[in-house]
């Protein structure tokens, strides 16, 4: 008898091997200390091991304890207590509120006053059905899809100098997400001025189809981080390209992660 936990509780198991004890089926999914296996292994005492059904969603408990393995328990504890806003849901805000949910966020807040346009589907997380919508609504039912047991809250607004302390106070890190160069300016010198102690990611430079070995992030000031190539700017001829906006969307997400775990240097 071994005793492991399984699905996220205790239980003592027969079978010195992973198979043996579990004898795998053509419609599950087995995950040993946070990897998914094909193949048996010896089980030891206090293995972490999740079965799941293919095609169903688990629930709150076992999804919890799955995630929790894949991302080890004190990252997974820490980023679950965590509050992240999202200003701006476009190309870069959307892939990055998706990412920041998938990797387990307890709270997010979504702001943008837009709708979802058909000349939106080339780069942001919005699908046909979305058309129409308020990119605030859309994009929670589709974090909702991912995992409905996070807090997702969202505010249908213009951020403007005057509202931004009242809709950002309070966050561990606000990500700034917006198109236009005087917006972002806004946002992160409101920000800096009135909240300094609050982290902000930024973004400058993804257009076009350049390297996206270009795409970096850096530490500007305080607690400043932009990501982007510092120059490609949306013109004629250097359109918003999905894989550069999403190479910057990662590093923006990437940085926010490393922020929240305690990690200050990009």
């Amino acid at each position: 008898m071994v005793s492991v936990f399984v699905n996220g509780k205790r239980r003592e198991v027969l079978g010195e091997t992973l198979f043996s004890a579990f004898p795998p089926k053509e419609n599950m999914v087995i995950i040993l200390n946070g990897f998914q296996v094909n193949e048996d292994f010896p089980i030891k005492e206090d293995d972490e091991i999740h079965i799941i059904e293919k095609g169903v969603f688990p629930p709150e408990e076992q999804l919890e304890a799955m995630m929790s393995a894949r991302h080890t328990p004190k990252v997974h504890r820490i980023l679950k207590e965590s509050k992240v806003a999202v200003a701006g849901l476009g190309g870069l805000g959307s892939n990055i509120a998706v990412s920041l949910a998938r990797m387990g966020v307890g709270n997010l807040f979504l702001v943008d006053f837009d709708i979802v346009e058909p000349s939106n589907l080339n780069r942001q997380s919005y699908y046909i059905k979305h058309i129409g919508m308020f990119k605030t609504d859309a994009l929670k039912h589709q974090i909702e899809e991912i995992n409905p047991f996070i807090e997702v809250a969202v505010k249908n607004v213009k951020v403007t100098d005057d509202n931004v302390f009242e809709l950002f106070n309070g966050f561990d890190v606000v990500c700034e997400a917006f198109d236009n160069p005087a917006d972002k300016a806004m946002l992160v010198n409101s920000i800096m001025i009135n909240m300094p102690e609050t982290k902000i990611v930024s973004a400058s430079g993804m257009a076009g189809y350049e390297s996206a070995n270009n795409i970096k992030t850096e530490k500007k000031m305080g607690n400043l981080y932009v990501c982007g190539d510092f120059e490609t700017g949306a013109d004629f001829g250097t359109g918003l390209m999905p894989p550069r906006v999403l190479v910057c969307a990662g590093h923006q997400s990437n940085m926010i992660l490393r922020l929240l775990l305690g990690q200050n240097e990009p």
